[in-house]
């Protein structure tokens, strides 16, 4: 402090080393909007990333084929989109500094953006609760990105991966964890939903740990019929039970020198309870109508999904044996909750599943007018669902996708991905930006009427399509409803059948053409090129063509 003339004491401003542990800390909580790559046609760009810093300095960003430069996680070799059928004329991101929403401008291209799901017209906004948990951006039907958040503190590259696919935050947590506690001999206790890849963090830890050389016994809890899971635990003695002929050995007799996975662990009998909480404490284990205890040198390791204190509230668990199996926790992140991994994961296990019916060159780099195998569409709406079963319901998916697809140039969406997908809660419509012209105001998603009976898009054919497109002037949406098909299915088929016109193959002379023959009235040209109106307005748009005359 010093004096000031007043005499008063004045409080002098302190200055704070950028490197102090306070400082350090706050800026690893702070938190950038990125975007990252779900989809693009050449693969290998899968997974990079781009900051945007400038965002929170109050700058625009720009989103075009020049920029902003993306990176791969852990390298500084930046490079824009590159794809030349996205447009250089950019959309443009900006935030607002009072409530933190990005707003996503496209009136300076002619691009085709969809968000969520949603063609964009004119402004998209993005609360901060929808960055957090990631927006899906498709650019020009060819491009997938993710706006998101990253720390401000970038994580280090890791020395290991442990068979873990991914980058985000959450999944570098998990190996930061593996590393910690591998070397260590404390039981531990893997919490996450079903399909989070327990079982792989628990094999990742038997093979970093000094055990490495020892078995490495994963175990269902759940699997095991109650009035045998003590019998195959801990084993049991010649003559113990009816039918027991010979002295059997035990998963922790098994595991000896190794580590032992039991799943599942909230299924475990409360009998088997104790005698779990037996072996901790003592590291012996006592076999079914065995008279002397044996020693076992067996590292523990349980897992599970369901919420253990409220099941010892209910009476179901024991509170000492959750304690003690509970040396160290590690908790895995759900499949929404590391969405900047999905395409990633999606791409790593449809490359698994086609090379294993001999077709991996399906994801082959092809020509920059070729259509890719699977469309971006295809990509984005994947990427939008909930995915409750996780990772393990994702690689699922994936092998559904390539066994339908088999020997087949585009990706065909089977029923049974057809009916995961219409099971994905709906995304939510955000709010628009009050004073953009010509924008929705924000509503509810309007729910398809339950009258529709849904069907494979593989049984839809060509003349089948035209039948319901001309029935609905055009309009994909109502034509899709009338097929039994999803919106993204039908353009996919559309893309299928050459013989089907898109507004965007119209010419500047075929519009011409039409104009002077219906004397000018759009309606009539509709039903004479065979497209929506929406779509031929916006094809005289992009041609330069006035609309002046026209009813």
């Amino acid at each position: 402090m010093t004096e000031g003339t007043s005499g008063l004491t004045v409080e002098q401003p302190v200055w704070e080393d950028p490197s102090s542990d306070v400082e350090r800390r706050r800026r690893a909580r702070a938190r950038i909007p990125a975007l990252t790559v779900l989809y693009h046609p050449d693969l290998s760009r899968v997974g990079e990333r781009a900051l945007l810093g400038e965002l929170l300095a109050g700058r625009t960003v720009q989103i075009s084929r020049l920029e902003p430069g993306f990176e791969p996680p852990y390298q500084r070799s930046s490079r824009p989109l590159g794809d030349r059928h996205i447009s250089r004329s950019p959309v443009e991101l900006s935030r607002t500094e009072e409530t933190g929403a990005l707003h996503l401008s496209v009136a300076e291209t002619r691009m085709r953006v969809v968000v969520n799901g949603t063609p964009v017209e004119h402004t998209w906004a993005f609360s901060g609760h929808e960055v957090e948990s990631g927006g899906v951006i498709e650019l020009a039907n060819r491009v997938v990105l993710l706006l998101h958040t990253l720390p401000a503190v970038p994580s280090q590259p890791p020395p290991e991966r442990f068979g873990l696919i991914g980058e985000s935050e959450g999944i570098a947590r998990v190996r930061s964890e593996v590393r910690r506690v591998a070397d260590l001999d404390v039981p531990l206790l893997l919490r996450g939903e079903t399909g989070t890849g327990k079982e792989i963090v628990a094999r990742a830890i038997h093979q970093t740990s000094r055990r490495q050389n020892g078995p490495c016994l994963c175990v269902n809890m759940g699997a095991i019929p109650v009035s045998l899971a003590a019998s195959e635990l801990f084993g049991s003695s010649k003559g113990a039970f009816t039918g027991s002929l010979r002295d059997h050995a035990g998963f922790f007799q098994r595991a000896h020198g190794g580590t032992l996975f039991l799943d599942e662990i909230a299924e475990a009998p409360a009998e088997v309870q104790v005698m779990l909480l037996r072996v901790l404490e003592t590291g012996e284990v006592q076999r079914v109508g065995g008279a002397e205890p044996q020693r076992v040198d067996v590292r523990l390791i349980a897992a599970t999904d369901a919420n253990l204190d409220q099941a010892i509230e209910d009476g179901r668990f024991r509170a000492p044996l959750l304690h003690r199996l509970a040396g160290y926790e590690i908790v895995l992140p759900p499949l929404r909750e590391r969405r900047d991994d999905f395409g990633r994961l999606l791409f790593h296990f449809l490359r698994q599943e086609l090379q294993a019916i001999g077709e991996e060159h399906r994801l082959s780099p092809k020509g920059d007018d070729a259509s890719p195998w699977i469309p971006a569409s295809v990509v984005a709406r994947l990427a939008r669902h909930g995915w409750p079963g996780n990772v393990r319901q994702l690689h699922n998916a994936a092998r559904q996708i390539v066994i339908a697809s088999r020997a087949s140039e585009v990706v065909e969406i089977g029923p049974q991905i057809e009916k995961l997908l219409r099971e994905a809660a709906p995304p939510a419509v955000p709010a628009m930006l009050a004073d953009s012209p010509g924008t929705a105001p924000a509503g509810p998603v309007r729910k398809r009427a339950e009258s529709i009976v849904y069907r494979s898009p593989a049984g839809v054919g060509e003349a089948e399509i035209l039948e319901a497109l001309r029935a609905c002037r055009w309009e994909v949406k109502p034509a899709a409803e009338k097929l039994g098909i999803s919106r993204p299915s039908l353009y996919l088929l559309i893309e299928k059948f050459p013989a089907i016109r898109k507004a965007g193959d119209l010419s500047r002379a075929e519009i011409l053409e039409a104009r002077e023959t219906c004397g000018g009235d759009l309606d009539a040209m509709v039903e004479r090129l065979e497209v929506s109106k929406k779509g031929l307005q916006q094809r005289m748009t992009q041609l330069g063509m006035t609309q002046s005359g026209m009813s």
